[in-house]
């Protein structure tokens, strides 16, 4: 068969290959841990490879490959063919399976996957050509989930650099200067950080994966585990404790803490540097007033808003505002924004703390509560679409009257009041 007509074969009558990694306890999935146990991480790349392979063997193929690395396990389908990986580095093994297939002259359109993405369908692997001499899926996370080729060249895929967030885009760089006539596929995301697997799982619900990952977070989890993930743009629900029950508030709104609003700009333009925004979430108003030409630092206990903070090119610290913190009774302003008033369910304590870390004549910038008599201690939880529910977190809500009130015992003079889209707004000064 030419190469010509190969480009127009579809792989259904081909080989599939899966790259595939013993699932062992502390050697796959790492980045899972500490939200799973090594134990649980490597159950759920073993659920990935497994549904992988169901998708493999229910899609048409004249040939379904694994390369696999490591000891063999019992539960691979006996239809499929198992090899063992060659090379040093991850585009080594890639390269040797793929010539593996496509050597001789009888060789047929290759698509190779890996065991990250259990979401696949039957449909993602019977796909048409369309003339292509090559074809690639790319992933979320900059790599790629699949490389499929009509014929093998030794240098298609040596030297390209794998697992970083331009892998996808070297690999096709590759190919054209090869020149392979590409197809790009759909994009997919891969399972490597816990919200990725969240993702996954709703994506996929009723298979292994979905079903394991549904087991193993239907217990609490961390707070901080669900807000990073809604930080990373998935819906994360906020209930409050009322009695035995719990009672939904809304969605986290990390849309409304991602972008600057004319409030916020208000909010800045009473700001005296140096600026320290206690909550600062996913930064942008450290962005906005780094602009401005602020000193500004930004805190938060999320190491996903310090990572899109800084991506912002913000000064940020994963940080708790009640730990040592740089240039104590130094700074001229703190932000208490979004209702971060509420920070640990204990306003006197997060006010005393500020007066502290303020100089001399220093402000409290405070987004109260839009019901001016509110004075509530409450215990919140989120859950995440696929189930989940954090452990109980301690929250307050304090309304304009009863933050004055509480202000004024603890050294601070209230200087000015405004209210803004429905938001409000105390400047608390720091009594000299």
């Amino acid at each position: 068969m030419s190469a010509h007509q190969r480009s127009r074969v579809s792989p259904s009558s081909g080989t599939l290959i899966v790259m595939a990694k013993s699932p062992v306890a502390g050697l796959v999935k790492t980045r899972l841990t500490p939200e799973f146990t090594p134990g649980e991480a490597a159950a759920l790349a073993q659920a990935s490879l497994r549904d992988t392979l169901d998708t493999v063997v229910a899609a048409p193929a004249r040939r379904r490959v694994v390369a696999w690395e490591g000891l063999h396990r019992s539960w691979v389908p006996g239809d499929v063919e198992v090899i063992a990986q060659q090379g040093d580095g991850l585009d080594e093994r890639i390269s040797h399976a793929l010539q593996e297939a496509l050597q001789g002259p009888a060789a047929e359109p290759t698509l190779l996957v890996g065991m990250d993405t259990p979401q696949l369908r039957v449909a993602d692997l019977s796909l048409d050509w369309d003339g292509a001499d090559a074809v690639l899926g790319l992933a979320a996370d900059g790599g790629y989930w699949a490389l499929g080729l009509t014929r093998f060249h030794p240098d298609v895929v040596k030297g390209v650099p794998m697992s970083t967030d331009q892998t996808g885009q070297r690999q096709l760089e590759r190919l054209q200067s090869l020149g392979f006539r590409t197809r790009i596929l759909p994009v997919m995301r891969d399972v490597d950080t816990p919200a990725d697997a969240a993702s996954v799982a709703r994506i996929a619900p009723d298979g292994r994966f979905g079903r394991l990952h549904r087991r193993l977070t239907i217990a609490e989890c961390s707070p901080m585990a669900l807000y990073d993930e809604a930080l990373d743009g998935a819906e994360v629900d906020v209930y409050q404790s009322h009695g035995a029950h719990a009672v939904r508030r809304g969605r986290l709104a990390v849309k409304h803490w991602q972008q600057m609003a004319p409030a916020d700009e208000i909010l800045l333009s009473r700001c005296e540097g140096p600026v320290l925004d206690v909550g600062c979430g996913p930064g942008r108003l450290v962005e906005s007033l780094a602009a401005r030409g602020t000193a500004t630092l930004g805190i938060d206990i999320s190491a996903r808003a310090v990572t899109q903070t800084a991506a912002r090119g913000g000064s940020v610290l994963q940080r708790a505002v009640q730990q040592r913190l740089p240039g104590e009774g130094r700074w001229g302003t703190v932000l208490l924004a979004d209702g971060n008033i509420g920070i640990g369910g204990d306003p006197e304590v997060l006010l005393l703390r500020c007066h502290d870390l303020l100089t001399a004549g220093g402000v409290a910038l405070v987004e109260a509560d839009s019901h001016d008599d509110t004075n509530q201690s409450v215990m919140l939880r989120l859950r995440g679409a696929d189930g989940r529910v954090s452990s109980p977190m301690p929250w307050a809500r304090l309304g304009s009257l009863p933050l004055i009130r509480l202000a004024s015992r603890l050294g601070f003079v209230a200087v000015e009041d405004w209210r803004v889209d429905g938001r409000v707004f105390i400047a608390l000064r720091k009594v000299l």
